[in-house]
């Protein structure tokens, strides 16, 4: 089968495809035919191994697992002995979380794994741009104990998670201010949020305005003005939050403060999966797509991603239907 491999981490031009043998599913595994697939931010910390820590899981050197990608939307083409909960040619959508291995023709997860049946009013792309976005955002406002009446606010609320963050808060009843740039105002406006603030023209922590959440999807809002545009009581989630000082920082915060400082990757389930599919089944939940390219330009659409501007999800087109 094809997939595109990286054997050092580098630049987008490490990635490139390769014939590899095709996976057969263990006795409680099912095969995926894979037909989407997303390029993702975290995709692209993987690849560079950024920050270097992530070596530690990743491989010190080189990576140990060559295939990235953990999302996927496809066709199950066969199942393993023990497997009850799918059969052959069901429409299926997940991600593969540690496993990897999303950026291929095919790949085998576990029957119990993140791996629900696709939404029927989806196609296999859109289906594909659903999981990563939409899991991390709704472990966050959980985290939050999101609530009706409260407001949040939501820094980057153009890209993947973002996009989500904002109709998941409108789900839940917030009242929801987007932090966006003059290209994606219009966009988050349709997306249901109340508020959009241009960050090219205004410093959302410097108008006086707090929050009961302040929710930063892409890890570029300032901590100092973040905690400070907190109400009593509320959360300060970061989506992205590995490097040191803001660790440290954040556990000051929540240990001095009635503010809580809240980051770390977040723990998909899949019966997040059953609910989200139940929203986007009332269309209370929608996919947004920024671009879509082949598996066989794969590198372009890192270098899209890595610039950090993209209005939603990137999707990787595997060509089956």
């Amino acid at each position: 089968m094809k997939a595109v491999v990286y054997e050092s981490y580098g630049r987008p031009e490490v990635l490139h495809l390769k014939e590899v043998a095709k996976p057969a599913p263990g006795a409680n595994e099912v095969l995926v035919r894979i037909y989407a697939t997303a390029v993702n931010s975290g995709d692209v910390r993987m690849r560079k191994a950024d920050p270097w820590a992530v070596r530690l899981v990743l491989g010190l050197m080189r990576p140990k697992k060559p295939i990235l990608g953990v999302i996927l939307a496809g066709e199950i083409e066969a199942v393993g002995s023990a497997v009850t909960l799918f059969k052959e040619g069901d429409p299926v959508y997940g991600m593969t979380i540690k496993h990897f291995g999303a950026y291929a023709e095919y790949k085998c997860l576990p029957e119990d794994g993140i791996l629900g049946l696709k939404p029927v009013s989806l196609t296999y792309k859109e289906a594909a741009a659903m999981p990563f976005g939409d899991t991390t955002a709704l472990h966050f406002l959980r985290k939050a104990k999101i609530k009706a009446g409260q407001k949040i606010l939501i820094y980057g609320a153009s890209g993947a998670v973002g996009t989500s963050a904002v109709q998941l808060a409108k789900y839940f009843g917030a009242e929801v201010t987007g932090v966006c740039s003059t290209a994606n105002v219009a966009m988050v406006k349709s997306l249901g949020a109340d508020k959009v603030i241009d960050y090219t023209k205004e410093d959302f922590s410097k108008n006086g305005e707090t929050y009961d959440i302040v929710f930063d999807t892409v890890g570029k809002s300032p901590f100092s003005g973040s905690v400070k545009s907190l109400k009593k009581n509320g959360y300060y989630l970061r989506a992205v939050h590995m490097s040191l000082p803001p660790i440290i920082r954040g556990l000051w915060v929540s240990l001095t403060s009635s503010k809580k400082v809240i980051g770390g990757g977040p723990i998909e389930k899949a019966e997040d999966l059953v609910f989200l599919n139940s929203l986007i089944e009332a269309g209370k939940l929608k996919p947004v797509i920024d671009r879509t390219y082949p598996l066989k330009e794969i590198v372009e659409a890192h270098e899209y991603v890595e610039k950090g501007h993209k209005k939603g999800n990137v999707m990787i087109d595997l060509n089956h239907s």
